[in-house]
């Protein structure tokens, strides 16, 4: 039987690469030979890492592998096979040997198997929930005593052998002769048919169990994986859906962060948000308290809100939030998607408690989790692999991915898939259930061209909408960017979804005003835009909020008021705002304040006096504010990881390469045709064995520390020294080399 070393020393390049990409934590720092690599692979961190990978199945083969003691000698496959159950055939238990072969968690033939020692460690203290065997009991004994028991006690080493082998019991107090027993408990002690670990636990011995459960010595296998039940809403559908999905979103986030803009929330001293600011801006928004804080989580990630500098920051859209906002919606959507599968954190978690019992609010420390991107590609992954325009529910999903990695996740396993499911419905990576197509070419091909799908699955934009006869207008679908802006500032949204309802208001019409345009411009737009016939009730609102405003018009004086109404203009001057605005009369028609114009104009509307500003030509100023702003975060430059978080192909080439020269160093230091020196060489010493080595064209063994502080072995064929350089040919890869001399430990010929 071979050792682990031996055994790895003989697997192909392929089987070795393939090791190193699925345990790339054996690859740092990198292995010298395949001595080292045996060391690592047997350790208890990495084969616990290495279990996560492992299904159900997978899992219960390695349990039945331990429970046969294969970590102590060899084990054939029938074996592992009959342990399993009698459902279990041979050639399913050899898929997933095959499996832990390809972890090097098992090595050998079908006919030796054997397992890590520490495999025992990483699995549960009891495999398949049998306990330690009993000695001096045979299982025909524990066979022959189950058939002699009472119901009562049958009753009880049934549950045992049902779950977990141990039992809580005063009965164990003291163990007392069969004679003398009068529980169950202490009867089945008596008899040696349960075990007594202390004085309150009992434990149930293998053999016992092994005869309770009869045909399937490790009870319920699940062999295979669970197969869902798939809906079928068909890709149009479902592509259509989403699209849905993502304007909305958009339209959501573009409205908190214009509404944190113009009044930034307090930044909390833990880092995130109040309660009382979310539920404002939830109510403001007219979205759930759920929905704002992946908004917001979602918006932080994708770099658009940041805290600002100073004594007391506070939230607030980032500079790249108004190039953001003008981006067309596929863009816009594209990096807000990538955003949300690279998150290192956990929305879901929020509205839950932590160990203090506080409520976890979003952008809190406590939502940190690095292998979120992992656990969240793993969901969607699953439903890349069905076909397109079928999907499973999130149950049905989290019952899969518990199967195939039953140890991934802990105790959010679950949680993890259904909040994922959540999310990505709410961005438009998924919808009705299945994957959109934009979101299956995001995890295959980025951002960029999941944006490009988008564009096919987004309807086209409208150039039109309906005015209605109550001030309304509906936008039957998407409208093209130049008439959304222009109905944002006309009229405000009423209601949201696959079309739009604005309103049109006195307040609207103003907004419109102060931005410049003018009456016949709004007659204009609506004559123009409508489908419908524009209600005269809209053009009478249109000419009596235009005559009404801007008939006090104020400039800087520092700012002046006019007014061609003397009357009006005495008005203004005896009103209670006066005073505050500092108001002085140096014509009938004119007034001046050392205010700013923007003060002096919000202060005249709030006192009920609409007035305009205007500038040096005699154009209305629109003085409305486009909020606050920050610098937030710089943009990374470097590359991205990939996604699996694995080692890249060529990398894992090398390191096969530096394996297979490491061990024929190793193998030549071992032989008897090497010469070695006495101690290790001085400078001198092997600086001539090396011009030597050269000169005669002989090879050299030589002990070397690289940058990573890793030992390697390099059999060498010497070329020149110099410039405390050793240059030759690696004979390991035949590639030239180069060997810096103060990182050489140990040198010696090799003789032919």
């Amino acid at each position: 039987m071979p050792s682990l070393a031996e055994w790895l020393r003989e697997r192909s390049d392929e089987e070795l690469a393939a090791l190193l990409r699925a345990r790339p934590d054996l690859a740092t720092p990198p292995p010298a030979d395949t001595s080292v690599l045996a060391t690592r692979v047997g350790s208890r961190s990495s084969v616990a890492r290495a279990c996560e990978d492992l299904d159900a199945f997978a899992l219960s083969t390695l349990e039945a592998l331990v429970l046969l003691d294969a970590d102590l000698h060899p084990v054939p496959l029938a074996r592992a096979t009959a342990l399993l159950g009698a459902d279990v055939t041979e050639q399913r238990t050899r898929r997933a040997v095959d499996r832990l072969r390809a972890l090097a968690l098992v090595w050998g033939s079908d006919d030796e198997l054997s397992v890590l020692p520490a495999a025992r460690e990483a699995l549960p203290e009891f495999p398949a929930g049998l306990g330690r065997p009993a000695e001096d009991l045979t299982v025909e004994q524990a066979k022959a005593a189950l058939e002699e028991l009472t119901d009562e006690e049958r009753q009880l080493v049934g549950k045992l052998a049902d779950r977990s082998p141990l039992g809580r019991t005063k009965d164990a107090a003291r163990q007392v002769p069969l004679e003398q027993a009068t529980t169950p408990v202490q009867r089945l002690l008596a008899r040696g048919l349960l075990l007594r670990r202390d004085s309150e636990t009992v434990e149930l011995p293998r053999q016992l169990a092994l005869a309770v459960r009869g045909d399937h010595p490790m009870g319920p296998v699940e062999s295979e994986e669970p197969i869902p039940e798939l809906t079928e809403p068909g890709i149009t559908a479902v592509d259509s859906t989403a699209a849905g999905e993502v304007l909305e979103l958009l339209r959501h986030m573009e409205s908190l962060l214009t509404a944190w803009g113009e009044e930034p929330p307090d930044v909390l001293r833990s880092g995130g948000i109040g309660v009382r600011d979310l539920r404002r801006t939830a109510k403001q928004l007219d979205i759930g308290e759920d929905r704002l804080a992946l908004l917001v989580e979602l918006a932080v990630a994708a770099n658009l809100l940041a805290t600002s500098d100073g004594l007391e920051p506070r939230w607030m859209p980032t500079i790249h939030f108004d190039s953001w906002a003008a981006a067309p919606p596929e863009h816009r959507w594209a990096g807000v998607a990538q955003a949300w599968l690279d998150l290192p954190r956990l929305p879901g978690l929020i509205g839950s408690r932590n160990n203090r019992d506080r409520l976890l609010g979003p952008l809190a420390e406590e939502l940190q989790h690095p292998l979120a991107p992992r656990d969240r590609r793993r969901v969607l992954e699953y439903l890349d692999e069905l076909p397109a325009g079928h999907g499973a529910r999130p149950d049905e999903v989290a019952a899969v991915l518990a199967w195939r990695a039953p140890r991934r996740g802990g105790r959010l396993r679950d949680d993890l898939v259904r909040w994922t499911l959540a999310e990505a419905t709410s961005l438009g990576i998924v919808a009705l259930h299945a994957l959109s197509t934009p979101g299956r070419v995001l995890l295959a091909d980025g951002p960029a061209e999941a944006a490009r799908q988008l564009t096919k699955a987004l309807p086209e934009p409208l150039d039109h909408v309906l005015v209605q006869a109550d001030l309304t207008v509906v936008a039957p679908g998407r409208l093209e960017p130049e008439l959304a802006a222009e109905m944002k500032l006309v009229a405000d949204v009423e209601s949201a979804g696959s079309a739009t309802v604005y309103r049109v208001s006195d307040s609207s019409l103003r907004r419109a005003l102060d931005a410049g345009y003018t009456a016949e411009e709004l007659h204009e737009l609506f004559r123009t835009r409508s489908k419908t016939p524009v209600p005269q009730s809209l053009s009478y609102l249109i000419d009596d909020v235009a005559r009404r405003h801007g008939r006090l018009r104020a400039g800087t004086a520092t700012a002046f008021l006019r007014c061609d109404d003397p009357v009006l203009v005495t008005e203004v001057l005896a009103s209670p705002a006066a005073e505050e605005l500092e108001l002085r009369r140096i014509a009938p028609t004119v007034l001046i304040s050392q205010l700013p114009v923007a003060d002096l104009v919000e202060t005249l509307r709030e006192a009920g006096f609409p007035a305009v500003a205007e500038g040096p030509d005699g154009t209305v100023l629109d003085l409305r504010s486009s909020g606050h702003r920050t610098r937030g975060r710089s943009r990374s430059t470097g590359t991205a990881p990939s996604p699996s978080g694995g080692l890249h192909a060529e990398r894992v080439g090398e390191l096969v390469a530096q394996l297979r020269a490491g061990d024929r160093a190793a193998a030549a230091r071992r032989g008897s045709a090497v010469v070695p020196e006495r101690g290790r060489p001085s400078a001198a010493a092997t600086l001539q064995l090396l011009r030597d080595a050269a000169r005669e064209e002989r090879s050299v063994w030589l002990g070397f520390v690289d940058t990573h502080g890793t030992r390697r072995q390099h059999v060498v064929l010497p070329r020149s020294v110099g410039g405390g350089v050793l240059h030759g040919i690696d004979t390991g890869s035949g590639e030239p080399a180069e060997f810096p001399l103060h990182r050489i430990t140990s040198v010696a010929l090799v003789e032919d």
